[in-house]
């Protein structure tokens, strides 16, 4: 079937993964794989990684949990979102790890407890500066009081959630860093011991030594982007993903000739116009078209026009492509490379966003 193609290297992917651990101090890391592994494809990137030693994976959803226990994965995980009452028998059956995040949540797991004599594994879940999920330091103090009393439910994490940490500035990280070690030394105070301590995400593991932290959660760094441009340090990290497209269709046209939606771009000479079928409805984004490039054959032409949904063009000058090769458009061919960082500072969005965008009609193939 013609059509995008995305080649994930589970090689470079198992490289990166000792290239973080060994920066980390050995430090054990819960590789996120949420988002269908951000685009990269959860189930083979987890097995990969599991094969090679990671023990701990991070998902959003109950349902992404069961996608890896179905697919044979053993090692730990934990689910992300809100805890959901209606999945609280999957995740004692799939031994998941979901997260209290809210006072209310303890009276779902007291219920749960009363009818089924189960509780599933938790984490707590705390609030230090993103307003998104999470509980206050008030709530906190409240939440553990009632874990103390009721012993049926039981902790064994902790973790919060940096919101600038791959920044340039980390004033607020590190007040964000301020109210979690307050948290910590409230429960060595209250005396609720907690084992698992966890804040990091891939800007941290690069910006922030957190050495009171046992768990490091990485996602971008794995897949090999960096999650920002402001980053002050970097690590060797290889791309895993290669996006390509075949080419569908070779036109000769003359000066002054416009192509795709709105006529924004105009031949300065006669020149070869080169149809790709692949569209932003695959991912590849639409505004990428102004400073956008492919790879062909070791050279770079410039897309013409605007991306459409489905297909993109692109100028080839005097050169005949043949129908069927294939183009690079994200990722590392030989010498010729184009980053997800490259695209995603020229359209003004991230490496997160783009790569888990790649869809549509796009085939992945897995390697190593």
């Amino acid at each position: 079937m013609r059509g995008p193609e995305a080649t994930i290297n589970l090689e470079h992917l198992k490289s990166n993964f000792d290239i973080v651990k060994k920066h980390l101090n050995n430090k054990r890391i819960m590789a996120v794989v949420k988002a269908n592994g951000y685009g990269h494809g959860s189930v083979p990137c987890s097995i990969a990684l599991e094969d090679h030693g990671c023990d701990f994976f991070g998902v959003f959803s109950i349902e992404e949990g069961v996608e890896l226990r179905d697919a044979g994965i053993k090692s730990d995980i934990l689910v992300f979102c809100a805890l959901d009452p209606a999945g609280l028998n999957e995740a004692v059956k799939n031994n998941l790890i979901l997260n209290i995040s809210d006072k209310s949540h303890l009276d779902v797991l007291m219920d749960f407890h009363k009818n089924t004599h189960n509780v599933p594994r938790l984490h707590i879940k705390v609030d230090t500066g993103m307003t998104r999920l999470g509980l206050d330091i008030d709530s906190f103090k409240d939440v553990v009081e009632l874990l103390i009393k009721h012993t049926e439910i039981k902790c064994e994490g902790i973790y919060s959630h940096f919101a600038t940490a791959d920044e340039g500035d980390l004033s607020y990280a590190f007040d964000q860093e301020k109210k979690f070690k307050l948290i910590l030394d409230s429960t060595e105070k209250i005396g609720y011991p907690i084992n698992n301590i966890h804040f990091s995400n891939s800007g941290a593991a690069l910006n922030i030594e957190q050495n009171y932290c046992n768990i490091t959660r990485v996602g971008m760094l794995l897949y090999g982007a960096l999650p920002s441009n402001e980053l002050e340090e970097s690590l060797p990290v290889k791309p895993v993903l290669n996006f390509k497209a075949p080419i569908v269709s070779i036109r000769s046209v003359p000066k002054n000739t416009y192509v795709s939606y709105g006529g924004v771009y105009k031949t300065n000479s006669k020149t070869n116009i080169v149809v790709v079928q692949c569209g932003f409805a695959d991912g590849l984004p639409r505004r990428w078209f102004e400073d956008g490039y492919i790879y062909y054959n070791d050279k770079k032409y410039n897309i013409a026009g605007r991306i459409c949904m489905d297909q993109f063009m692109v100028d080839f000058g005097n050169v005949i492509p043949k129908i069927d090769d294939k183009v690079l458009m994200i990722g590392k061919d030989g010498n010729n490379e184009i980053r997800f960082e490259t695209i995603a500072n020229a359209v003004k969005t991230t490496p997160y966003a783009l790569a888990t965008a790649i869809g549509g009609r796009t085939q992945r193939i897995y390697q190593g």
